[in-house]
């Protein structure tokens, strides 16, 4: 005979089985209204630099001049080798004549991505100044002198941290993550930190830098500078 069935067993199944939508029940959000009216400032091509990273400067002096939190703050849209893509916010750490550095773990998710696919997308969301400025280009790694050099400026703990942390792995707990860092502080105690082997940086070679400015009424202006086949910089406008 088979055994009777569970009333309860059955309930708990059929619980699990439709939990996850039944957790999203209820969840709204209206941001309909919620909006604002940009009206700072304008952007024109007769006032912007015939070079994306020399406008890029100023602006970037403009955000630092207006207190803007973190505006080396900037978004890395990346791609992984399934085509699934994927963002997260990094520090800009210098602008060269060649584009945009930061460094990271080259075994995180985004050093993966990376060496699959080095086009990205890097976006500077400065909100205080009803500014924003999109990057399209390709990522090439530092070389090891220069991901030495910057290292050896970084704080200890960042350093150590660097050690602790095997960026975008699997943690069991919080606390076996402090037992790494308390590790790697036994383990260089009186000495200089050195580099791990997975630690790096990348050069953002860019293609296009895009200027968005906002106006009132969402007639936002849009400038690009797109790198053309010759090597020097076209500036076209977009409609917003």
């Amino acid at each position: 005979m088979a055994p009777a069935s569970n009333p309860a067993s059955s309930d708990s199944a059929s619980d699990s089985a439709s939990g996850p939508s039944a957790a999203g029940e209820g969840v709204h959000l209206d941001l309909a209204g919620l909006r604002e009216d940009y009206a700072r400032a304008g952007l024109d091509e007769a006032d912007v630099a015939a070079d994306p990273l020399a406008q890029f400067s100023r602006w970037f002096d403009d955000a630092v001049a207006a207190g803007v939190h973190e505006p080396n703050a900037m978004v890395v849209a990346t791609v992984d080798a399934d085509g699934t893509p994927s963002a997260r916010i990094v520090l800009l750490k210098e602008l060269t004549a060649e584009g945009f550095v930061f460094y990271t773990n080259h075994g995180s998710r985004k050093g993966a991505a990376l060496a699959a696919e080095p086009r990205c997308s890097l976006l500077f969301p400065w909100h205080d100044l009803e500014r924003q400025v999109r990057v399209e280009g390709v990522a090439e790694p530092l070389p090891r002198a220069t991901v030495e050099a910057y290292f050896a400026v970084r704080p200890r703990s960042s350093q150590l941290g660097a050690w602790a942390s095997r960026q975008s792995s699997t943690v069991p707990s919080r606390a076996e993550l402090e037992e790494s860092y308390a590790d790697a502080e036994a383990r260089f105690a009186g000495g200089e930190v050195p580099v791990p082997d997975a630690w790096g940086g990348y050069l953002v070679r860019p293609s296009a830098v895009e200027l968005w400015q906002g106006r009132t009424g969402r007639l936002h202006d849009r400038l690009v500078y797109r790198r053309r086949a010759d090597g020097a910089w076209g500036l076209e406008r977009l409609a917003p």
